[in-house]
């Protein structure tokens, strides 16, 4: 049974840094069983929106209005995967979901962090 678990969301400042993690059992990074792994933002009234992406054999993706402040990683070891967020943004806000997709491109998902940016 695959289960992810984020946790690191909170009330931040704006310019302030932050890291989400999210701890994935029931798969593993190491024995190159994940093809990609992702983090969506889920704001009121909006779809879900997809802001990082590491996918096996693709660039890094980036939504442009995360670029160069986003990062998106991984430890195997642990078998967790990261967003370093970086002079966080009011624009921000939203629950953070992460997601990976198995060798036969299942997807699983998280249930989420909260990460609120006061200005």
């Amino acid at each position: 049974q695959v289960q992810l678990v984020e946790s690191g969301g909170g009330l931040v400042q704006t310019g302030e840094s932050l890291r989400l993690s999210c701890a994935v059992s029931g798969i593993t990074f190491g024995r190159n069983l994940i093809n990609a792994m992702g983090w969506y933002r889920q704001t009121p009234g909006k779809q879900r929106e997809l802001v990082a992406m590491s996918a096996r054999g693709a660039d890094t993706y980036y939504a442009d209005a995360v670029k160069g402040r986003f990062t998106i990683s991984k430890d195997n070891a642990k078998n967790t995967m990261y967003l370093d967020i970086e002079a966080v943004e009011p624009e921000d806000t939203g629950v953070y979901v992460c997601s990976v997709r198995d060798g036969g491109w299942r997807a699983f998902w998280g249930q989420g962090t909260q990460v609120t940016v006061s200005s």
